[in-house]
């Protein structure tokens, strides 16, 4: 027996979609709830079907629930009360809600919620900004949990009673609870996952020295080294930590002083491995946000002697995208080996890591897997070190048996696999960039700064100071009670009163836009400002 699909939901565009919106209806509002007088064909057709816009959740082809959206006046409630407008907020653009109808099995879940969710964004995108609903007594619970305030007498029959209500639509995404069971993640690490990637990771686990399981292992590989353009890898069982630390392993093989470039929490890290790995180093500093000088970095490696630099790609804790080519051109120009932190740039942005000594990464951050795997890339082929380097950090081993010297994760490796896929084609680094450019535009409407310029600004985290705003924490705990995860309580954003958005992995637009429409609220409220449904910005 096959599981049942997943719930969509969308406008209802289809001949047989409106066929079953009908029949939902009749047995809605004919059958279980006396309002109209049933007839032969067992079909329900509303009086205003042709002003309508339907709203439907829908499961292997089936409507399972409804909702229709109507902007021509007069409204039904119009009719039944006289004008509404006497009851409401002034200065609205009202449109009216009818037909909300779920069938019984789908009453538990989160159909009646998106519904609601999903029409209150298309209100909002044709201009309106308050809704009003008659809402049947037998789920007032219901409606004001969704957000509704009653207004006006009772209209309806004694058999069907109904109560007037209405929903402005900035306090409907103020309140409302997250879009699904699980919170919307907007957090650098582990990052929200495609319903693909999930599936794979639940299969039966492999033994790691069967053969497809090797297969599927080489073909992993291969498409990471593809997407970098590295001739080499090994994956290891690890976070990104890990494989920073057979870097410098590998680092302390070369016998060489070297520099440590740093502009914020992970350059510091950096330096902070170099120096547990006993490397002989000069540490060059800058300050969080500021961008590498390459000038004062080739003059501390001239000094210096140097023989290799390491630097972080993709500053996360400042969403600071470093300059690869000019740490790449300066490299090549005083002959050091690079070695890179990619853990937060693959999959964010393309890399070209073709000539690149070193780099690291990792599966769950823009790559959009499970965290537990990580890898180093590098140039040229590396030998065992026995006698230099532990076991677990020698790549030389790694390389020796192939890729899996140690037990493996089938699971891990057959999830990031799933994830690479998409990595085919450029679609997830424009994405990714669509998103950014979007949310940085929304975040200077509503009056939020940005740490990093957007010239230099990785697309995949953005980072906002709250020192002239308020608590980035509070605001941090406030999005979370309502189902957004952004990251504001690592130490360093915690000491720097910074809150920040991360756009890795599988972001959808509807809760990036409730995203902004919260934080839009809740950064007012630390102002001690209100703003209207006309102050919040409307995704095109």
């Amino acid at each position: 027996m096959t599981s049942p699909g997943p719930l969509r939901f969308k406008i209802a565009d289809e001949a047989a979609e409106f066929e079953q919106i009908f029949r939902l209806g009749y047995d809605t509002f004919v059958e279980e709830i006396p309002q109209h007088a049933p007839n032969s064909h067992r079909r329900h057709v509303d009086r205003f079907h042709d002003q309508n816009t339907y709203v439907i959740a829908h499961q292997d082809g089936q409507v399972v629930g409804m909702i229709a959206l109507r902007g021509d006046r007069p409204f039904s409630l119009d009719e039944k009360l006289g004008s509404v407008d006497r009851y409401l907020p002034p200065g609205r653009r009202i449109c009216e809600l009818r037909l909300l109808a779920v069938r019984p099995d789908y009453r538990r879940g989160v159909v009646f919620k998106k519904l609601v969710d999903t029409v209150v964004r298309e209100g909002r995108s044709r201009g309106f900004d308050l809704a009003i609903i008659s809402g049947t007594l037998r789920q007032a619970k219901l409606y004001r949990n969704l957000g509704f305030t009653p207004f006006g007498p009772r209209v309806g029959t004694d058999d069907a009673p109904f109560q007037p209500m209405y929903i402005t639509f900035e306090e409907f995404l103020d309140t409302a609870p997250a879009l699904a069971g699980e919170p919307a993640s907007f957090l650098p690490g582990p990052v929200p996952l495609a319903d693909n990637v999930r599936a794979a990771f639940e299969r039966v686990p492999a033994y790691h020295r069967d053969v497809r399981f090797r297969e599927e292992f080489s073909r992993t590989r291969a498409r990471l080294s593809a997407l970098v353009g590295a001739p080499n890898v090994q994956i290891l069982l690890g976070s990104g930590t890990l494989a920073n630390d057979a870097v410098a392993g590998q680092i302390s093989l070369l016998d060489a002083p070297g520099i440590v470039a740093s502009n914020g929490e992970f350059g510091e890290r950096l330096i902070d491995q170099a120096r547990r790995m006993r490397l002989v180093h000069v540490p060059v500093q800058f300050g969080w946000g500021e961008p590498l000088d390459m000038d004062r970095i080739g003059r501390a490696a001239e000094s210096a002697r140097a023989g290799w630099l390491w630097a972080v790609a993709c500053e996360t804790s400042t969403g600071m995208l470093n300059d690869v080519g000019a740490l790449k051109a300066l490299s090549r120009a005083r002959g050091l080996a690079l070695c890179l932190d990619c853990v937060s740039a693959i999959g964010a942005v393309p890399l070209d890591l073709s000539n690149v000594f070193l780099a690291s990464g990792a599966s769950g951050k823009a790559l959009a897997s499970f965290p537990g795997l990580s890898f180093v890339f590098h140039a040229e082929p590396v030998a065992p070190q026995p006698s230099r380097l532990p076991r677990y950090l020698d790549l030389g081993y790694y390389r020796e048996k192939c890729g899996i010297p140690f037990t493996h994760s089938s699971n891990l490796i057959a999830a990031l696999d799933a994830a690479l896929e998409r990595f085919d084609t450029t679609a997830p680094f424009e994405e990714i960039a669509g998103h950014s450019v979007w949310l940085r535009a929304r975040l200077g409407e509503i009056g939020l700064p940005t740490l990093v310029p957007d010239r230099q600004a990785t697309p995949a985290v953005v980072t906002i100071p709250f020192d002239a705003i308020g608590s980035a924490s509070e605001v941090g705990d406030a999005l979370q009670r309502r189902g957004l995860l952004v990251a504001y309580q690592s130490e360093y954003l915690v000491r720097r009163n910074w809150l920040q958005i991360g756009l890795m992995g599988r972001v959808l637009t509807e809760q990036l836009d409730r995203l902004v429409h919260v934080l839009a609220r809740v950064v007012a409220r630390e102002r001690n400002l209100r703003p209207t449904a006309a102050d919040l910005p409307v995704r095109d």
